[in-house]
């Protein structure tokens, strides 16, 4: 499962296809990816929630 306090660059190397969701949500992986998704996300107005919600769901349908 996909945290608020996880860093970007750590979930897009243990999950790729996240950098579809991230790049949907305009949330900046390249110079924010060292950061935590919550602080990346609290800078650009991104809803949190939503963007969490849409990471797990695309990390949990390429497991099954």
């Amino acid at each position: 499962m996909i945290t608020k306090d996880m860093v970007i660059n750590d979930v897009i190397k243990k999950y790729p296809k996240t950098i579809t969701v991230f790049s949907n949500y305009k949330v900046d992986a390249c110079c924010g990816g060292g950061f935590s998704i919550e602080k990346t996300v609290s800078a650009s107005g991104i809803d949190l929630s939503a963007l969490l919600a849409a990471l797990n769901k695309v990390v949990q349908t390429n497991n099954k």
